[in-house]
């Protein structure tokens, strides 16, 4: 298949190493400055993603997201980050990494050429055809992802994937592509900069879309958030004291007897 790799052009800029610690931060952000815009034209293949997440959900499916390198991290982070977020289960999102959960910390080498082993790893969680599965990678060309994604789809699981390049293999196996052109990077082939903060955003709206159509958030508010350190309780009680009419110390107990900011405030009204 032949299609421009943009994530692999050279930087629009030359000498890097002649430019002052202030040029490089504002030529940095400059570029940075460009990828809410590049987001934006993908909205409606975010948006068809997400009715898909959300309709796969609600019938008892899982969400799974595969990468490799800071792709695979990224899925690692959002999904680690629901639980304590919305109050859901730990194996609701799930994040899988090339090379395991070693490579979060450090580069596993040619874990990324392994067209077979991103099944092997999904199929350790028992998937099924009422999961759906996203493959991240910026280039979109990972093997890993891939592959895994083309045996998603022989076995009827439905499929999503974020690329930072237009018409890209990995595009070609999705059946929902999210195709976010953030251009040549700062750093030539650096896609940990704009393409990385490109996928955390996307992740960022799929996620959270998808736990407000949930039902996880109530106003505006983490209603059902783990109370895990003393920042939450706190944030809690007052969540509790801007809905019912009670006390810091009140919202405290009803907090401690119930658990969660949604049972406190429910018990109370049904009183």
């Amino acid at each position: 298949m032949s299609f421009t790799k943009t994530t692999e052009q050279s930087s629009n800029y030359e000498h890097l190493e002649k430019m002052s610690v202030s040029e490089l931060l504002q030529n940095i952000n400059n570029e940075d400055k460009t990828v809410p815009l590049a987001v934006e034209k993908a909205l409606p293949q975010i948006e068809k993603s997400v009715q898909k997440v959300v309709s796969q959900l609600k019938n008892g499916g899982r969400l799974f997201y595969i990468g490799a390198g800071t792709s695979g991290r990224l899925g690692v982070v959002d999904a680690s980050e629901c639980p304590p977020t919305f109050g859901v289960p730990f194996d609701l999102v799930v994040g899988i990494i090339a090379g395991g959960d070693k490579a979060i910390r450090k580069a596993v080498e040619f874990a990324e050429d392994d067209t077979e082993q991103a099944w092997k790893d999904l199929s350790e969680f028992n998937i099924s055809q009422n999961d759906f599965v996203i493959g991240i990678a910026a280039s979109g060309t990972t093997p890993y992802v891939i592959g895994g994604l083309e045996k998603c789809n022989q076995n009827n699981i439905p499929t999503g994937c974020i690329t930072c390049n237009e018409g890209s293999p990995l595009s070609q196996v999705s059946q929902f592509p999210i195709e976010v052109v953030v251009g040549p990077e700062f750093v030539t082939g650096s896609s940990r900069m704009k393409a990385g903060t490109a996928q955390k955003l996307v992740l960022n709206m799929i996620s959270t879309a998808t736990m407000i159509q949930l039902g996880k958030v109530k106003g505006n508010k983490m209603v059902d958030m783990q109370l895990s350190n003393n920042k939450l309780v706190d944030r809690g009680i007052r969540m509790i004291m801007s809905e019912i009419p009670v006390s810091y110390e009140e919202a405290g107990i009803l907090l401690e007897k119930f658990g969660s900011v949604r049972k406190a405030v429910e018990s109370y009204l049904s009183q």
